[in-house]
């Protein structure tokens, strides 16, 4: 699915990215404050967490088999605000606290889904997932494979992931290799206002378990989206219309539900000279370094991949065959993580076309540092334009 994103719903989060260049002049990536997604949102302004409640909320309207329950999800609405307003809309029983227990979350809801209900349950962050990884492992990843496809597992586990929030330990961490490497499971992440109301809807309305990757740093980057229009988009089927080519933002040409199905990577930006491609916390970033590539000369394509699992092999090959270069950004510990295994499937499938070796800009193979260093372990832009200036340009 080769779609061109459109307008700049992540610029917000590309300008602060930039500020944080030091070849850019900037001097850091300033702290975003939460707020209180509100249900119905009017046309305008419009954050990622508002766009994910919202989403939440016309799931749990139009099936009554979808159910939200984790840690602080009800009452408080969540430490992200996500869930914001669910438990008094659609009451205790679809919308709900539980213990302190990702296992017992995470095995509940095998139960649930093996009894018809659509579970949507949240870790409350990235590296709190860790006790329930058994019960995604062994149970919910191969639950339809063990029964022969007679019990589906629609489940999505929401996980708030990733830097950029200068958050302590166990608080911020990129954990994504280690679900993309487990065969039953869809990894999907979005980078977009757009993206994360449609494909959360998709993920809900999916057979299979998704685990759902919300880039925290993004929670609260806005851009101007009709919610409403959204809404209508998805539940019609569909598509919006085909977007202008070489801007960055919203895939509003893509099928949600086709990308949940074989895959849905995006160009972000279109370029010629090398290839960019990211995901989730990292596109924005990304799309940062390819504008402040084009003022030293250099035109750089973004390729916003949407779903690590399934993996659009289609997209991101004909855009490396057509420029002959790829760097591949992602905030995970570079060894056997998901940027070496998009490189080597980049490496064998363009191996023809390309002009140099495939390089990775990835955080370092340490754990997850303490908040003031952050900025060092991130991919960052000059990172970024260093591994482009690394490409062996014969000029």
């Amino acid at each position: 699915m080769n779609t061109t994103q459109d307008t700049g719903d992540v610029q917000v989060a590309v300008d602060a990215a930039r500020e944080s260049s030091t070849r850019a002049g900037g001097a850091g990536i300033p702290q975003a404050r939460p707020e209180s997604p509100a249900t119905p949102v009017p046309p305008g302004p419009v954050t990622m967490a508002k766009a994910l409640n919202a989403a939440l909320a016309d799931a749990l309207a139009a099936d009554a088999g979808v159910v939200v329950f984790g840690e602080d999800v009800g009452t408080l609405g969540g430490v992200f605000r996500v869930t914001d307003g669910l438990a008094a809309r659609f009451g205790a029983d679809r919308c709900f606290d539980t213990p302190l227990a990702e296992s017992g979350i995470a095995g509940m809801s095998v139960g649930m889904a093996i009894n018809g209900m659509r579970p949507v349950i949240e870790m409350q962050f990235d590296a709190f997932a860790y006790p329930a990884f058994e019960q995604i492992a062994s149970h919910i990843a191969k639950m339809r494979n063990r029964t022969r496809g007679a019990l589906a597992m629609p489940i999505v586990i929401r996980i708030p992931y990733a830097g950029g929030i200068g958050g302590v330990e166990h608080h911020c961490d990129s954990s994504e290799a280690y679900y993309a490497h487990t065969p039953g499971l869809k990894v999907v992440t979005p980078a977009t206002v757009t993206d994360a109301y449609l494909l959360l809807r998709a993920a809900i309305d999916s057979d299979d378990p998704v685990v759902f990757l919300e880039p925290k740093k993004l929670y609260f980057a806005k851009d101007r989206v009709d919610l409403d229009a959204l809404r209508a988009q998805y539940e019609s089927g569909a598509t919006g219309e085909e977007p202008d080519a070489g801007r960055s933002g919203a895939v509003a040409g893509a099928d949600p539900r086709a990308a949940l199905e074989s895959g849905g990577a995006a160009v972000a930006r279109t370029g010629t000279d090398a290839t960019l491609i990211a995901y989730g916390p990292s596109v924005p970033t990304a799309l940062a370094a390819a504008a402040a590539a084009a003022e030293e000369g250099r035109s750089l394509e973004v390729v916003d991949v949407r779903t690590i699992v399934p993996f659009d092999d289609a997209t991101v090959t004909e855009s490396v065959r057509k420029t002959g270069r790829a760097v591949v950004i992602s905030e995970e510990t570079g060894f056997a993580s998901v940027a070496a295994e998009i490189a080597a499937r980049v490496q064998e499938r363009c191996f023809h076309w390309l002009a140099t070796p495939v390089l990775r800009v990835t955080g370092f193979d340490i754990p997850y540092p303490a908040p003031k260093l952050e900025h060092h372990f991130l991919p960052s832009v000059d990172r970024i334009l260093d591994a482009v200036d690394d490409l062996q340009w014969e000029d």
